[in-house]
């Protein structure tokens, strides 16, 4: 009996991803590039042609974001899939935030994906609001066909 039990949790354990290796297999899912569909900071809706001229591209673990081909941000990718919800932090090389962490989440659905993140220097969000006063940016991207 000791035997089969301690097989079954051999087993177990092999077929548990490595959480490296969920984030690898996470962030393959990221890359490519993306087209904005939703906008919010701190309670105020993103303007329609800001949307329309908003693209995300993610390359490895490194992500641009422009806005009519002038770069907005661009930031280190480090995510945590095992988190409920999954965890993501951008650490920007460049824009309004470089040299700070931005602490986030994300929810992907197909070829859709929504994030949202707290300002620098705050806790990370739990749900994906960002109303007014909370300093939150909340957006959604849909993967451009290829």
């Amino acid at each position: 009996m000791r035997k089969s039990v301690t097989l079954a949790a051999v087993f177990l354990l092999l077929g548990a991803d490595d959480p490296q290796e969920a984030a690898k297999k996470e962030v393959a899912k990221l890359q490519g590039e993306w087209s904005m569909v939703a906008g919010e900071k701190d309670g105020r809706k993103a303007p329609k042609d800001f949307i329309q001229g908003a693209k995300r591209v993610c390359k490895d673990d490194e992500l641009t974001v422009t806005v009519d081909d002038r770069v907005y941000m661009k930031a280190k990718i480090v995510i945590d899939p095992t988190k409920k919800p999954k965890a993501v932090d951008y650490i920007v090389t460049e824009g309004d935030h470089k040299g700070k962490t931005l602490l986030g989440i994300y929810e992907m659905d197909g070829d859709t994906v929504k994030f949202c993140f707290a300002p620098p220097d705050q806790e990370r969000p739990t749900d994906f609001a960002a109303g007014k006063g909370s300093g939150r940016t909340f957006s959604a991207w849909k993967r451009k066909s290829k």
